[in-house]
């Protein structure tokens, strides 16, 4: 089995959320004595908390102190810079741990599969959320706001919230956050007027939350535009909620319907809401200039639930720029298997299976968060979602039914990611960038002032960039 079976090795793929739960609930263990290694593409943790969350949302960063604790146990290791495909395999991990957690979450975007959706000033909100956040990877990406006087925000999600609550600031508002000093710079010079959030159900479906819709109505320089008709609810959408009861979807077409006397009130800017409407073709020659958007009415489909079809009412809007959040899917991995329909990897309770239609499974394989169960739900809905697949591992380590290692040495795993990578980052350097970036925010009197490159950081720590790609 192993030449230390005191030692039961787990390997947590991902550093967001659902891997910190997963990881705390294996620790917690008192039967079995776990081990845990975590590995991140990128040298810093916290996946969308740090690279996802909006950053006017500090209270809901404030997360990432739970994780770092559970960092701090004796019996917890972390490799960041380290790509899980490319400088660590399936076949590697599985010479040293009992188990591999996947936790890489929903990495790309669906897209709306229209006719000039690749236009110029046609972005995914995954990239304006990941490039004001600071992400890596997008650093290098050009929001010019400068002449834009109209965006359209299509989708009803928080993430859609965030990108109109985020262009609808003010840069005072934005000063103290950690939002990426370019990011900022450009908002602070954008032209923006009207931002549009478009979506394709009424609003007893609307996807935001409570108090995501509540902030719209509290911006310091920006008014939010509801009229009766988008306030209001057709008789199908008001048979559905009493019956349903669900109180925050009651809530939410209460905050709306509360918005639709308000009127103007002198400020810069203007949020409009609108539903049952749908893109039908984005517009434009050398970049986007309009939308065509078609009008909508909900049905209910053989199952009961509400949906929308397209009636035969057009409408052509002026737009310069264009955002879409329709949802996020998981990306492949090297040698995982892969449901390409859901954009996951297909599983019974958090157990890999190697097809979506079977029931075979990849022994000591598991799966948690979005690319476990798809896009949905907040934080703290990661939580119960990696303890039941916590459960599962334990459940098999139990029965003898996990992974078979050869070598579970502290020492042979270290050996092996220092040799394909000698840039990888331990926690221990992952809070040294944590305080430069707070003693580079207090000096400037923000929040904290991110490295938004991996170059950056490594320099940061005395690592020599160029040895980045070592192992690869």
């Amino acid at each position: 089995m192993t030449n230390n079976a005191a030692q039961i090795r787990v390997a947590i793929i991902g550093s967001g959320p659902s891997g910190f739960y997963a990881a705390d609930h294996l620790l917690k263990q008192r039967e079995s004595k776990i081990y845990v290694d975590m590995f991140e593409r990128l040298p810093t943790p916290f996946g969308l908390v740090r690279g996802g969350v909006a950053p006017d949302h500090a209270k809901i960063k404030s997360v990432t102190k739970l994780y770092s604790r559970i960092a701090s146990h004796e019996r917890f290791r972390f490799f960041g810079n380290i790509e899980f495909g490319t400088v660590v395999s399936r076949f590697d991990l599985s010479e040293h741990y009992h188990g591999i957690i996947y936790a890489v979450g929903a990495q790309t975007d669906r897209k709306l599969g229209i006719p000039g959706e690749d236009l110029p000033n046609s972005y995914a909100a995954t990239e304006f959320v990941g490039w004001y956040n600071g992400h890596p990877d997008y650093h290098d990406y050009d929001f010019d706001l400068s002449g834009i006087k109209r965006v359209a925000v299509i989708g009803v999600g928080n993430v859609a919230m965030d990108v109109a609550r985020i262009l609808a600031r003010t840069p005072e508002e934005l000063y103290g956050t950690d939002i990426a000093g370019y990011a900022l710079e450009t908002l602070r010079h954008s032209d923006v007027e009207e931002i549009t959030i478009m979506g394709r159900r009424g609003p007893a479906q609307a996807a935001f939350t409570n108090p995501e819709i509540k902030e719209l109505g509290e911006m310091a320089d920006a008014d939010i535009i509801v009229d009766c008709e988008n306030a209001s609810l057709d008789e199908l959408s008001a048979t559905h909620l009493k019956k349903a009861r669900d109180r925050s979807a009651i809530r939410n077409v209460k905050i709306l319907q509360s918005y639709v006397d308000r009127g103007l009130t002198g400020k810069s800017r203007r949020i409009v809401m609108r539903f049952l409407v749908s893109p039908n073709e984005i517009i434009g020659t050398d970049k986007v200039e309009a939308m065509k958007i078609v009008m909508n009415e909900l049905y209910l489909d053989e199952n009961g639930n509400l949906r929308p079809r397209a009636t035969s009412e057009y409408e052509t809007l002026p737009i310069d720029m264009i955002f879409r959040s329709v949802g996020y899917r998981g990306v492949p991995l090297r040698d995982v298997p892969f449901y390409d329909r859901w954009g996951t990897i297909p599983n019974a309770d958090g157990r890999v299976l190697t097809r979506h239609e079977g029931r075979e499974r990849l022994t000591g394989n598991y799966v948690v968060g979005w690319i476990k169960r798809g896009p949905s739900g907040i934080i703290g809905t990661n939580k119960p979602d990696a303890i039941e697949t916590a459960n599962c591992f334990l459940e098999d380590l139990l029965n003898g039914d996990v992974l078979q290692p050869l070598d579970t040495r502290d020492e042979s795993i270290v050996e092996m990611v220092r040799m394909r990578k000698p840039t990888f980052i331990s926690f221990d350097e992952w809070k040294i960038l944590d305080d430069i970036e707070l003693r580079r925010g207090a000096e400037s009197g923000r929040s904290r002032v991110k490295f938004t490159t991996v170059e950056e950081m490594l320099e940061a720590l005395g690592k020599v960039p160029e040895m980045a790609g070592a192992g690869k």
